[in-house]
Order: C-alpha cells, then structure tokens, then sequence
C-alpha cells in the first residue's frame, strides 16, 4: 500500500456481522481518514471472491450455521490465507475467531476445519455460557491499555504455542478454557472473543491495525474524547457491583 491510502475489506457482513461488529470497520475507516489516509472500503459478501490484495482484513462473530458456511466458502476461495500470505492484517471476532484456528465444532456438531491462520483449536463448552463484561490486560508486546469488550460464546479455545494471548482477564472468561487468556495473536492475524464493538471500546487496536498496515510506529493524534468516555463507562459499569 502507499502512505496515504488503506485497503480495508469487511468479510461476509451477510454472514458474520451479529452484536455490533460491523462497528469494528466503522471505527478502523473513520480513524484512517482522520490521519488523511485515503480509504477504499469494500464489503465482500459470501458469494463474492476474496481479494487478496487488501492491507486489512475485519471479520465478525455469528451463529453456528453462518459460522460453518464462512468456513466453508473461506477455504475454497483461499484469498485470505493468500492475502495473509502477502502481509495482509486480520482482526477476527468470535466465530470469525474460531474460524482463524485450524478446527471448530459447527452447528450440527462436527468438526469444521478452519483456515490455520492462528495456532488455536475451539471445541464446544458443557458449563454454562459465557456472557457478560470482560476486562483484561493487553498482551505487553502489544503496547495497549487494559482491553474491555462483552463477551457471549460457549466454545473453548486451546492456544497451541505458535500463538500468544491477545489478553489476560481480570473479568470474564475469555478463551473459556480457565486459564485466564483472551484471544489470541500471531505476526499480523489477531482474533478475539470480544464484542462491544471492541474496536470502538479500545479504538488504539484500531490504531495498532493501521500501523501495522503503514508500518509505522506511531500515527498523528486525534481526538479520542468520544472513545476515552466509551471507555470509562462500560469499565465502570463493569467493576461496579451487582
């Protein structure tokens, strides 16, 4: 990409879109553009091909069926995987999440195979489902305050050790596998159980996506009042007690 534009493609919206995540492009377009970067936006639906020359790549959560079927479609059209292959940057949400691993269970209670984007494996939780409010400290490698999302999924994901943690919870239950770790990340894909949308709740991953993409190690200020009271009024909501 050049220095004044970015490549930015919301994948499956006809699919994969459920709890606010199309927010998540919302808020990577709106901060692009606030640096004065030109952004070419395109909404690639499921009987649409990939291209794989994006430089960011946002993928939402859904329910089991869509689930299955953007996998599916996923790996017959290969252009993610060839857009990551090229230096792409994806940020998967939820089912998006899973999909990234190298298998999930889908609705009729089989293993789907996902795209091995990220070295993680997602099974389906017997406990009860894990709803609600997550707070959780950002990966140091990362260099992001402490993260805060809404959480609702009964999978279980194992990180294998080609990945890292994007977070570990302070509250909520994250990868749901008991041993305190959110999401998860490698080189330039990032997934991640949290909705809110979490872009819009933690708009400096935003930000880190978009650096990523320039390669550069910091962008021009902008105004983040909106965000910070974002911010402060679900973590405050969330600490509060019930």
């Amino acid at each position: 990409m050049s220095d004044t534009s970015l490549r930015l493609v919301w994948v499956y919206p006809d699919l994969l879109s459920t709890y606010g995540d199309q927010g998540n492009a919302l808020v990577v377009e709106r901060r692009a553009r606030q640096r004065g970067l030109d952004v070419q936006r395109l909404d690639v639906r499921s009987d649409q091909p990939i291209p794989t020359s994006g430089d960011i790549y946002l993928i939402g959560g859904g329910e089991d069926r869509p689930q299955r079927l953007a996998a599916e479609r996923l790996l017959r059209d290969g252009g993610l995987n060839r857009a990551v292959d090229n230096g792409a940057i994806v940020f998967a949400v939820c089912a998006g999440y899973q999909i990234m691993g190298h298998e999930f269970v889908n609705d009729l209670g089989e293993r789907s195979a996902g795209l091995g984007l990220l070295d993680v494996t997602s099974s389906r939780g017997e406990a009860a489902r894990c709803v609600g409010d997550v707070l959780g400290d950002a990966d140091e490698y990362l260099g992001l305050p402490q993260l805060t999302g809404f959480e609702n999924h009964q999978g279980i994901t194992h990180l294998g050790p080609g990945v890292r943690p994007l977070a570990r919870v302070r509250l909520g239950n994250g990868n749901g596998t008991g041993d305190g770790t959110e999401g998860a990340w490698r080189d330039t894909v990032f997934g991640t159980y949290l909705h809110g949308p979490v872009l819009a709740r933690n708009p400096l991953i935003a930000d880190m996506l978009i650096k990523l993409s320039l390669d550069v190690n910091a962008l021009t200020p902008v105004d983040d009042t909106w965000y910070d009271a974002l911010r402060q009024e679900r973590i405050a909501a969330a600490t509060q007690p019930a």
